[in-house]
């Protein structure tokens, strides 16, 4: 395309596009971005990113590499590492330098790479991700102790691993520019600018944040501006060393106390969403096919080597002294595709590398990309037969997800888990989520749709959604949301008799045939005056000589089912307009009126 203007935009949508593609097919959006970007690129020859951005491309991509990288990094609070077990502790340190060591170490020998280049490679390729981690989780649906394990190594590695690379990189840097004696002068020139200055404004924007010195509404717009003055002002100081000034940042920050990041953090994910979307396909618009063929039997050395030697011994080494078993050993082992970070890292700093002239950088990127595709290919197709075989697969998802704090919410999730069922409320309203908490319920505070939710909030154990919250504009996305992820009738709402009467609460037709949670009626304000007249949550066993003919005999309309729990505690949930019997050894959750006085007895009770 000649036309700059028609060439960027082409890139926007075709980048949409493949988000939605990826959405569709539930595969992580970085294959069908790298796979469009290459077809666009080098195979049809219809975009070429140095034709359309020029000199200002360097520029492009290390900006947006530096706020991906400082997103990663808001999400590295060192608790978490100590906070999710020894084994998620020892994969991001000892699993992250014996798999970068191995990959080096072959990429060496199978591409004939200098030592320098082998250790970048070999830390570039220790990134995970949780964008790539998330969607196969939900798919494989591991037991819940590794699905935990590989999300959280997911999110922590990420920043360790992105790290670790600018370490190797600016090291790098350093030995081109200076004799032996005085490249670990320039490298330490290069760590400690990149170190103060990411310290000194990691403190000063968590002071902005605790303290409101920034209007809330500049506050996003505020922090990415000084992010990418910090990471110009270091490099201007130090060659290359603003990577690590920006990464550092964001890790002071996350760790410091009072200081809320989750606002910013949300923008940045959306930010990042935008960037990496175009960035990828302009990057992968650049790969020389060519060279990744003269490799030849080399990159597929390089890629077993990582997937079945590397990944392996890792895994090994770390499990050890935590327990687990092998059949879990070898599902761990098996799952790790490689990311965001490990593309939008390497394409940076194969650019860099090319420009101070360093010989032979150019194939980092293919062989990167190639391990992208083949790790989130391949795990993505074989990981859930995998672990079937390795018999470490939860069975189908009983919990349910509550979104809503109300009283009547926190009172049936109570009664849910006395049942032994799994539940957790998530809710944005901060003092529903308290309550909850003091109740000891699992809870998510926050949007439960959210970039944030998709890493922090477990739903391996959820299979049905209860939407029960009074935000008429947040109910119909959560519900499309979830029905996306969990499948067709697991996600039911509350009623809202006014869709009918009043044309501002009109709901679309597929978002009508959810508001049917319970039974005719029940709405948001009728179970928060039941609960205002001291209705109670009942668990009621049935019986031969109690069945569920009797129950509704005796409780007539002051009952409400709403949870039916069989003899092997499989649970359903009453809908209107679907049939359901409980049978005798079942329990039945209801919400039970208080019985009522009639005229004459209250009078009585008076003059008694």
């Amino acid at each position: 395309m000649s036309d700059p203007l028609l060439s960027l935009v082409s890139v926007g949508l075709l980048s949409i596009g493949c988000q939605y593609l990826a959405y569709r097919i539930r595969l992580p959006a970085i294959l069908p971005l790298l796979i469009a970007g290459i077809l666009v690129g080098p195979v049809f020859g219809v975009l070429d990113a140095d034709a359309l951005f020029g000199d200002l491309l360097f520029p492009v991509v290390s900006l947006s590499v530096a706020i991906i990288l400082f997103e990663g990094s808001l999400t590295l609070k060192f608790k978490d590492i100590a906070g999710h077990g020894n084994m998620v502790r020892n994969l991001c340190t000892v699993g992250v330098l014996i798999t970068g060591a191995i990959s080096a170490a072959v990429a060496h020998y199978s591409l004939d790479l200098t030592w320098q280049l082998s250790f970048l490679f070999g830390a570039i390729v220790t990134v995970t991700g949780p964008t790539v981690i998330v969607p196969m989780l939900r798919t494989v649906r591991p037991h819940t102790n590794l699905a935990n394990i590989l999300r959280w190594e997911g999110i922590i590695i990420d920043p360790i691993g992105a790290l670790l690379a600018v370490l190797v990189f600016e090291f790098i840097v350093a030995s081109q520019e200076n004799a032996i004696s005085q490249t670990f002068i320039a490298f330490g020139k290069t760590i400690g600018i990149g170190s103060v200055l990411g310290l000194a404004s990691g403190y000063f924007l968590g002071l902005c944040v605790r303290k409101d010195w920034i209007p809330h509404y500049l506050l996003n717009t505020a922090v990415l501006t000084i992010i990418l003055g910090v990471f110009a002002a270091s490099n201007y100081v130090a060659h290359e060393s603003g990577l690590l000034a920006v990464t550092i940042t964001g890790m002071v920050m996350a760790n410091m106390k009072n200081v809320d990041v989750e606002d910013i953090l949300e923008f940045k994910e959306t930010l990042s969403v935008l960037l990496i979307s175009g960035l990828f396909i302009l990057l992968a618009t650049r790969l020389n096919l060519n060279s990744v063929a003269e490799v030849g039997w080399g990159s597929v050395i390089v890629l077993a080597t990582i997937m079945f030697v590397a990944r392996p011994v890792s895994v090994l080494i770390s499990s050890i002294g935590t327990g687990l078993k092998l059949n879990e050993i070898a599902l761990l082992s098996w799952i790790a595709p490689r990311g965001i970070v490990a593309a939008a890292v390497s394409a940076l700093f194969s650019l860099k590398l090319e420009e101070i002239g360093y010989e032979g950088a150019g194939i980092i990127v293919p062989i990167v990309f190639m391990v992208i595709i083949a790790t989130v290919v391949v795990q993505s197709i074989t990981a859930r037969t995998v672990a079937t075989l390795l018999k470490v697969r939860a069975p189908a998802p009983t919990g349910y997800l509550i979104f809503g704090g109300s009283k009547f919410n926190r009172m049936l999730a109570a009664e849910m888990i006395n049942q032994k069922l799994d539940v957790i409320v998530t809710d944005t309203n901060w003092d529903a989520i308290r309550e909850a908490r003091m109740m000891d319920i699992p809870v998510y505070f926050g949007n439960p749709m959210s970039e944030h939710a998709a890493r922090h909030l477990d739903i391996s154990t959820i299979g049905t959604v209860l939407i029960m919250s009074p935000y008429k504009q947040l109910n119909p996305p959560i519900a499309y949301h979830f029905e996306h992820t969990l499948g067709k009738d697991k996600v039911w709402a509350l009623t809202n008799n006014e869709q009918s009467t009043r044309p501002s609460h009109q709901v679309s037709e597929q978002y009508a045939k959810k508001l049917t949670l319970f039974d005719e009626g029940v709405t948001y304000g009728y179970l928060a005056s039941a609960v205002a007249r001291e209705s109670t949550i009942k668990t009621t066993p049935l019986s031969e000589e109690f069945d569920y003919e009797q129950y509704i005999h005796k409780y007539g309309d002051r009952a409400t089912p709403l949870i039916a729990i069989d003899a092997d505690n499989k649970s359903f949930t009453f809908v209107n307009g679907r049939e359901l019997e409980p049978k005798p050894g079942w329990r039945l959750i209801s919400l039970v009126e208080p019985e009522r006085v009639s005229v004459s007895e209250e009078a009585s009770a008076e003059q008694g």
